[in-house]
């Protein structure tokens, strides 16, 4: 997966031969420098550009153009050489061209291997009078490559970059870069055409029609106007709205050259005696429009476009608007929009610890060397340096941590907007959707189970929204120690509060099925979970009463058992259709509360049967348990434990982020106290389930 950087963030290198691509808005130019550890280039031998475009393991472009490709060779390095960075630069006297980055558009760089995938990627922002840039870095650490996103910018050009490296020679090399790109203005590659974000698919020109293929013959000077194929999705044209277009006379449809995959709408055919086949629309005989459609399929509408935001003060962000991502329908969007937020949250904090992480090393680096001469170890000579180091620190940290406040502060402007427009699916149980609660027609796309945050970011919560149906089950972790600051030690609260976020789950589950699509079984052996249980049990939504003991114990699972073996059976057969008359086809939930108590080894047996089989035939479980309490089962139940998403009823950081590496802290949705909503939508659910019925 591509990592996506931000400034200051770096990444691992894993391949030696390399592509960098550089994407921007206009004209520009592209070099690159070989640095020594402290970054240092001692000579323009040391500087790859268009006038020498080549050096050991590096290559750049020999002019100016809107996209550049780099090639590197890491192994081929020389061994002085520790820091491989990428300068990109407006080209000067090019005629009433840009002279700074703030008014063109943010360039974008990406690191690719050579079969093309994309391993980083990195847009330039932020950048307002510089006409030349750091992009990137790429570095030596003890034996490996890493990359890191660089960004910075000089409003004196490439003279004062090539001086801020330590070239001796910065504005004669320069000079011979701008005249070396001067002479190839006239082959520079102009910048693509904007496309706007309505013109998304490639269009290609319809050929014009001569009169032996249904065309109109010239006439006169004037040449005919090809016509244009009609599109799939009706005949508006894109940008133009009610616009029609003129609809292709081409017998195959309206599918356009080269791009495979477009729907293809069929002909009328005609018999030869001239009737019409009545399986399909006739044609018009005025010369009007061929409608080419199937009479009886129907073309799914493009989705609305999504809400856009309101013009923005100068030098301000722009105001966050709910549902601005990409998507069919607006719970979609919501959907994307949440993740987008999701990975924004992890991208800044990653930026900002690995900036940090940065600010130590160079302060550790730069104490050490401090300390390496004895005669500055002691005296004021070796105070003043330290102090200066201890103050370069801090004010990297200090940049790090304003850039992580002001993202923090766009996203949490963000939630403030998205939170109340979404769905009961998505929503915190206090939000006044749930007032307005309906039952609904359809599954929804995904579940709100908690919300998640990291320590740099306290105060802005990301909703854990999980796909339906349910791909795992979950297990809510009642063992002692499940809280960060200690406030829960006792086993009893934790055992009840894991009940009560086991039943919220449970009735989010029932409110966004369909009616009599869901189903709760609940396995309570010795009864200690009726207090929580009592809303389910109160409003009849459960398909039975709580079983109770070991034979209740073993009559729900033998059940639920069956059900996935009659299931599989018919699946695998290829014959779904031959279940037994009457068979539920709803989702099924298990509740499973005081494990292990109360169950034998076949009862353990059947549940990690369950956990294994049940989600790809819809039986689902949750396990409220304690995972030291079935300690005497051994390496037995490891399994089982592995295959569920724990999660905790006090906030607690157990979840990783596989992406980059980030510890989530989970804090689950629970009911807020003394508030009955939980009870007038289980309420609501139960009636339609007896309507249904």
């Amino acid at each position: 997966m591509t990592a996506e950087l931000v400034r200051g963030q770096n990444h691992p290198l894993s391949q030696a031969r390399l592509e960098i691509r550089v994407s921007a808005g206009t004209p520009i130019v592209t070099a690159a420098t070989l640095g020594d550890e402290q970054g240092r280039i001692h000579g323009v031998e040391c500087v790859a550009h268009p006038g020498a475009p080549t050096l050991p393991g590096l290559e750049v472009s020999r002019q100016a153009a809107a996209d550049h490709r780099l090639a590197v060779d890491l192994d081929a390095m020389p061994e002085a050489v520790h820091r491989v960075s990428v300068l990109l630069a407006l080209p000067t006297g090019s005629g009433g061209g840009p002279t700074r980055f703030g008014a063109v558009a943010a360039p974008f760089v990406a690191i690719t291997g050579l079969d093309g995938t994309e391993v980083v990627g990195y847009t330039i922002t932020g950048l307002e009078a510089e006409s030349a840039v750091v992009a990137l870095e790429l570095y030596r650490r003890q034996g490996a490559w890493k990359v890191r996103a660089i960004g910075q910018g000089y409003a004196g050009g490439l003279a004062e970059l090539l001086t801020d490296q330590g070239l001796p020679q910065a504005h004669q090399l320069a000079v011979s870069i701008n005249e070396a790109v001067a002479q190839g203005m006239a082959r520079s590659v102009p910048a693509p055409p904007p496309r706007t974000d309505g013109d998304r698919s490639r269009q290609a020109a319809a050929p014009a029609l001569g009169p032996d293929q249904g065309g109109p013959a010239p006439q006169g000077a004037s040449s005919p106007v090809p016509p244009q194929p009609t599109s799939p999705y009706g005949t508006q044209e894109p940008g133009v709205p009610g616009q029609p277009t003129p609809p292709s006379t081409s017998p195959y449809g309206t599918q356009t050259p080269g791009v495979p995959g477009q729907p293809t709408p069929q002909p009328s055919y005609q018999g030869g005696s001239g009737a019409t086949d009545p399986t399909q629309p006739s044609a018009p005989t005025g010369g009007g429009p061929i409608d080419y459609s199937h009479p009886r399929r129907q073309n799914a509408a493009p989705p609305p476009p999504p809400p856009t935001a309101p013009p923005a003060q100068p030098g301000q962000p722009a105001q966050p608007v709910a549902g601005d991502a990409t998507g069919w329908s607006m719970e979609e969007r919501l959907y994307n929009q949440v993740w987008g937020m999701f990975e924004d949250l992890a991208r800044t904090t990653a930026a900002y610890r690995s900036a940090v992480d940065f600010a130590d090393s160079r302060m550790e680096k730069e104490l050490d060397q401090v300390l390496s001469d004895p005669r500055s170890r002691i005296g004021g000579q070796g105070d003043a340096a330290r102090e200066a180091a201890q103050a370069k620190h801090a004010q990297l940290v200090n940049q790090a941590r304003a850039t992580l406040d002001r993202d923090i502060a766009q996203l949490t402007a963000e939630s403030e907007v998205v939170e109340p427009a979404l769905p009961p699916a998505y929503a915190r149980w206090d939000n006044p959707v749930w007032h307005g609660y309906r039952v609904p027609m359809e599954i929804p796309m995904a579940l709100r189970l908690g919300d998640l945050h990291l320590p740099e970011s306290d105060r802005l919560r990301i909703p854990m929204l999980v796909r339906l149906p349910l791909e795992r089950g979950l297990w809510i972790d009642s063992g002692p120690g499940g809280s960060l600051d200690g406030s829960f030690t006792d086993s009893h609260d934790l055992r009840r509060l894991a009940m009560e976020e086991a039943v919220a789950h449970a009735a989010r589950l029932l409110a966004v099925y369909p009616a009599g699509e869901f189903t709760v079984h609940v396995i309570d052996p010795a009864g200690s979970g009726a207090q929580a249980l009592a809303p389910l049990v109160q409003t009849g939504v459960l398909a039975a009463p709580p079983a109770l003991g070991a034979a209740g114990v073993a009559d729900v699972l033998a059940r639920l058992t069956q059900r996935v073996d009659l299931v599989q059976m018919a699946v695998r057969g290829g014959a779904p259709d031959s279940l037994p008359p009457g068979f539920d086809t709803s989702e099924q939930l298990l509740i499973v509360n005081d494990f292990p108590h109360g169950f034998d080894d076949r009862a353990v047996n059947q549940l990690r049967y369950l956990a294994d089989e049940g989600p790809a035939v819809g039986v689902h479980l949750m396990m409220v348990a304690d995972r030291e309490e079935a300690s005497g089962y051994g390496p037995l139940l490891d399994p089982l434990w592995r295959s569920l998403l724990r999660l905790t009823p006090v906030p607690d950081d157990h979840l990783a982020d596989p992406w980059v590496g980030h510890a989530w802290t989970y804090e689950p949705s629970l009911v807020p106290p003394d508030s009955q909503v939980l009870q007038q939508v289980l309420a609501q659910v139960a009636a339609a389930r007896a309507k249904h019925w």
